[in-house]
Parts: C-alpha cells; structure tokens; sequence
C-alpha cells in the first residue's frame, strides 16, 4: 500500500478552506454591484431615494439592495452597492431614526467575512511554512533520500528481481572462487561446521587493483548462497551530522539480525575504515565514530552470528589495523588482475554473444593483454564492437581487436594532428631508435608495433611484448630496459648533434629504476643487498609523505653515483648498439616515414632482409615471408613525454 505524500494531503485541504470562502464572493461578483470610494457619495444617493436596503456589517461596512428605479433614465444599472466607512454605535442609532422608510440591519458580520479575516492573519505564517516545506524539506528528501531518516541504513536489501549472478558468470579467479565457496557451504548448511566446533570467519576482505572483479565476486557469492543480502557503499556510512554513520551501522545490523543468516557487502571500505587518529593532533570526527561503531558490531559484547561482512578495496595499506585482526576482517583474500588463462576465458565470457569472425583467436588476444583487469577486457571487447560497427561490418574481426588494444593503452587516434616534416623525421629516429635497440637486445621483448601516428596523449610510441608474464625481473632485465628506453633520445643525438625534449618521460622512468635497483633492490655492488631511506606513512591519505634518510651523507653520495652509474652505462650501450647498427635503425626510419605504422612481422623482415615482408615475397617467390612466435602478453613502451601505461614491476 503506498503511503500518501503529505505535501499533498495539506495543498488539498488549503484548496478546499480557499474554495469555500471565496465561492460566495466570486458569485457575488456576477451581479452589479457599485462600490462607493466616499461616504459623502453615499449619502447623496440615499437623500435622492434610491437605497432600498442597507445592511450594516461590525459598523464597518454598509452593504444593501437599490430600488429598482433607482437609475431611471440614467446610463447607470447597479442592483447592490458597498461602502467602507466607521460608524459608532451613535452614529448607527441616528441612522437608523433618520431613514425609517430603509430596512435597516446591524450585524456583528458573515461567517465568511469572520473566517476571512481570520485566514488574513494566518497567511503570511501558513506561506512561510508552505515555502519551507516545499524548498527546504524537499530539497533536503531528494538529496538525503528521506527527509529525517538520517540515523536509518542506507543499505539495499538484494531481491529476487535483480539479476543474479553465479560463479559460473566468473570467469578465471578459481582460487578465489574457492576461498568464497566455503562461505557459500557454510551459509547454506551451518550446522555441519558447528558440530565439528568450526566458526566461518566474521569478516572477508577482497583485495585487488581497480576493475579485477571485487564487486562481482561478491554479487556471486549473493547468488550461490541464497541467503539475505545487503550491500552499500563505504560512502553511505559518513554524513556531515555528528553521530549519523554511527546510528547507521547499528540501523545496518539490527536490520541484518531480522533475516537471519545474512550477509552485508560494504563496497569502497577504505571510505570509512581508514587509519583512526591520522590527521595532525588526532581527532574523534564524524568518521571515526562510525568505524568504531562497526568495529562494535563486528566484534563486541553481543556478536553477531550468522551474519558475515564482506567488504572490497584497492588499499588495504590505509585500513585500521583494528579492522584486519582476527575476529573481524580475519581473512583477506587477494583478488589479482588475471594471468594469461584467466584473460582467455574472461574473453570467451565476453564474446559469446557477440559476432565474432573466426579469423580472431581470443588465446592470442589473450597474449597481447598483459596487464589488463577484467573491466579492461570488457572495455576491450566492446571498443571493438564499437569500431565494428563504425565501420558497417556484420561481424568483430581482429583488426578492430588490435586497434581496440591500442586504444586501451594510448587512446584514440588523433587524425588532425599535423607535424611538419623536420618533426616526423625526428619522432621517426626517436620510434626506431626504441624499436632497433629493443630487437638487438638477446632476450628483450619482441617489437610488436612502432608507429609515429599521434594517439591519446602520445605523438608516437612503441610496443613491446614479452614472452610470457612476469613476476619477478632479474637485475639484467632492468638493465635492458633502461638501454631500450634511452634508445630514442640516444638517436637523436648521434643522427641530429642534438636532443630534443620527447626522452623527457624515459628519463624519469630511467632514473626510478635505477634509484630502486640502488635503494630498494639492493642490485648495487658498491653499496651492496641493503635496503636505503625507509618512507613515511601519508598524514591523511596514506601516501608516501616523505622519506626517512636512515643513512649517512656519504651512502647518500654514492648512492647518487650509482644511480648514475647505472643510466650512464645503459645509454653508453644504446648509443653503442645504434652505431654497429645504423644502416638498419636508417632502414627503419625510411619504413616509417612512408607507412607511419610497422607491425611486429615488417619490423622483423626490415631488420633481417632490408626489406617489407610483401616486398620480399613478390620479389622472389623462393623465400619465405617471415614469421614471428606469438608473444604471451604485452609491454606499452610510451612515446616522448608520455607517462607509462603500466607500472614498473614490484621486486619482493
């Protein structure tokens, strides 16, 4: 049964009230009434005889009937007339002994005049209250969901109409799907873990970046175990109102007691279990109370059972630690971005209701895709959906997968952009000085593109693909990739006498590397596997502040030397390679001045045969186009001035 709105109720009431006082005085109004401004004009029409009537209202006004002949012969036709005056109880009295041929009345006035000047003295009030219900309590309904219902749970109670997803619908992930299946069993039979004396844990922490499937794990978990499920954002916590995010954790749990087992899904935890006391001087602010009020209902005098908290961030680094202690989030399950396998099926779940052409191999799509989350690949897939049919294509072909990639990685192909010649030529020697560097390397990733078009932020960039995916990088490795990325800027120098602002970026990234592989990595010989500089935890957002310099001058010293050591010795060799190598880094630039893009098969056959792969077979039909083992995943080299697409890899 709907509940009637209010506002409504008190405007139809107000219409009814305005209604019945003014329907007399509007069907007064059809007869012809004259209105006298004076007095004096009155009484000279009642000394010419021609009032009839004359009715006297609170000595306030005077109101009656004319005779019927009363404007005989003149242009006028009144039948009532009214008169504002002030008659005193004398003045009345000698009216009244004056004019005895009149019928005379003295009232004390009409209901209606009464109610009328009653509601005169209410309607400035009753317009001030009206105005307040309508742009204050309204306004404050649409923005807070209920006028004052501030203290209530915002959080929604999952239905049976919502889609339900399943662990079916999640693809890849098998050792987390795992770990939430025993919550799942345990909510669906609980009496089977409590008569070996097992307790589910209270609390399930999912942790992973942006977009790798946290939120759907948990939807799932809601779809397998059938239970009560109440989900809301760590934001719908916090209000500006002292003492609100506290009433709504307990409105959340008192609500959870009510459909027993249940589960509570809390989205974005870092919103509102952030570290307590970390601003400057502490504090006991609107926040805090309400973390300490779930820390409460988690874990306190009166624990809930069969309710289980299921909660996801992206950084656990700033969490209470009172949150992760063993009564509360005591398990944290880690929800990585999906390896090789995992993109291939998170592809396949993508693209089966799709039209895709059987010329795409979602395993090597798979391959190219290091790096990407789930919500990447989605992105992925429906970017080249949407490319397919910009182009009127029935169906989804690899090329608009490949130029799908690129679009995830560096944004969309900036057409207009125009660059004098001088400049192509530059950002051509800069592209191939990456490219050819890279190639030479023994064990570097493959080149799968270089291209000197402009797209998303870049003018121009390369792509390298490593072999397979990486969780650990040898010292070498890092060495390689300091050379590659000081390939550009070292071209430009041994073709130009000069160097340009585009290595800015490399440079950057050069030098991160080579401080972490001196401080953090412990890859220096000079100062040895010790760790330098511990850094500071963040004042309010839990971000690196600063760093503690627990060494002495001199480390500092060295350390600064080896840091330039190491780029020193990486561009040393670029410049190197590039100089045995000229004739091939100048075939490159030809290649791409003419085509503006090669591909990992022509960028293979150029330095090889000197030649395009079509080139080569039309030539001679004797050898055989060039072809290149398919890499598993995939590295984006930025162009001059853009900041890397992924970041450097974690050594633990």
């Amino acid at each position: 049964m709907n509940r009637h709105n209010p506002l409504v109720t008190i405007l139809v009431i107000a219409a009814i009230i305005v209604a019945f006082v003014m329907i007399p005085k509007l069907s007064s109004q059809m007869v012809t009434v004259k209105e006298y401004k004076h007095y004096t004009d009155f009484l000279s029409d009642l000394d010419a005889g021609r009032i009839r009537t004359a009715k006297i209202i609170a000595g306030k006004r005077i109101e009656g009937e004319f005779r019927k002949d009363a404007f005989a012969g003149t242009q006028q036709s009144f039948t009532k007339y009214v008169v504002e005056t002030q008659l005193d109880p004398q003045t009345i009295d000698k009216f009244i002994k004056e004019h005895p041929d009149i019928d005379v009345a003295v009232t004390g006035g009409s209901w209606s005049d009464n109610l009328l000047g009653w509601l005169s003295t209410l309607i400035v009030p009753v317009a001030i209250l009206l105005f307040f219900w309508l742009f204050i309590i309204r306004q404050m309904r649409g923005a807070g969901g209920q006028a004052f219902n501030f203290g209530r749970s915002q959080a929604k109670l999952l239905s049976e109409s919502m889609r339900q997803v399943t662990f079916d619908d999640v693809a890849g992930m098998s050792e987390v799907k795992e770990e939430l299946q025993e919550i799942v069993e345990f909510l669906k039979d609980p009496e089977r873990f409590r008569k070996l004396g097992a307790t589910i844990p209270r609390g399930v922490l999912l942790v992973g970046p942006p977009g790798c499937g946290k939120t759907l794990l948990a939807r799932a978990v809601a779809g397998e175990a059938g239970v009560a499920f109440f989900f809301l954002s760590g934001a719908d916590f916090v209000e500006m109102f002292v003492g609100v995010g506290a009433s709504r954790v307990r409105d959340l749990f008192r609500e959870a007691k009510q459909h027993l087992p249940a589960i509570i899904f809390i989205d974005e935890l870092d919103a509102v279990g952030r570290l307590r006391g970390a601003g400057l001087g502490g504090g006991h602010d609107e926040r805090e109370q309400t973390l300490n009020a779930l820390l409460v209902e988690m874990d306190g005098f009166d624990p809930n059972a069969d309710i289980i908290i299921l909660a996801a961030t992206n950084r656990p680094d700033i969490l209470d630690p009172a949150l992760l202690r063993p009564g509360r989030f005591d398990r944290q399950v880690v929800v990585p971005n999906p390896d090789v396998r995992e993109r291939e099926q998170i592809l396949e779940l993508y693209c089966k209701d799709k039209p895709i052409s059987e010329e795409v191999d979602i395993s090597i799509l798979a391959k190219r895709t290091p790096g990407f989350s789930g919500a990447d690949l989605e992105n992925l897939v429906n970017e080249a959906a949407l490319l397919a049919g910009r182009r009127n294509k029935q169906q989804i072909t690899m090329a608009e997968f490949d130029e799908a990639v690129e679009r995830v990685l560096a944004g969309p192909q900036r057409k207009s952009r125009v660059m004098s010649e001088e400049q192509r030529k530059v950002l051509a020697y800069h592209e191939a000085g990456h490219a050819l560097v890279g190639s030479m390397l023994p064990g570097f990733d493959k080149t799968y593109k270089v291209t000197i078009l402009p797209r998303g932020l870049a003018m121009g960039y390369t792509i390298n693909l490593p072999e397979e995916d990486r969780y650990m990088v040898f010292s070498k490795e890092l060495r390689d990739r300091m050379t590659q990325a000081l390939a550009g800027r070292a071209a430009e120098e041994l073709v130009f006498g000069d160097v340009t602002t585009g290595a800015a970026n490399d440079l950057e990234k050069v030098s991160q590397v080579a401080r972490q592989m001196v401080t953090e990595y412990g890859m220096s010989t000079e100062l040895g596997p010790i760790t330098y500089g511990r850094k500071n935890g963040a004042i309010f957002l839990g971000k690196e502040l600063a760093e503690e310099r627990n060494y002495s001058e001199e480390a500092a010293r060295k350390i600064d030397q080896e840091v330039r050591r190491l780029v020193e010795d990486a561009y040393q060799r670029a410049v190197g390679i590039i100089r045995e190598h000229r004739d091939k880094l100048e075939i490159l630039v030809a290649a791409l001045l003419e085509h503006e893009s090669l591909t990992m098969e022509q960028v293979a056959s150029l330095l090889e045969y000197g030649k395009l792969p079509q080139e080569k077979k039309a030539k001679s039909g004797t050898v055989a186009e060039p072809t290149m083992p398919q890499p598993e995943s995939e590295q984006h080299q930025p162009s001059p001035g853009v900041v890397p697409e992924q970041p450097l890899p974690e050594i633990s």
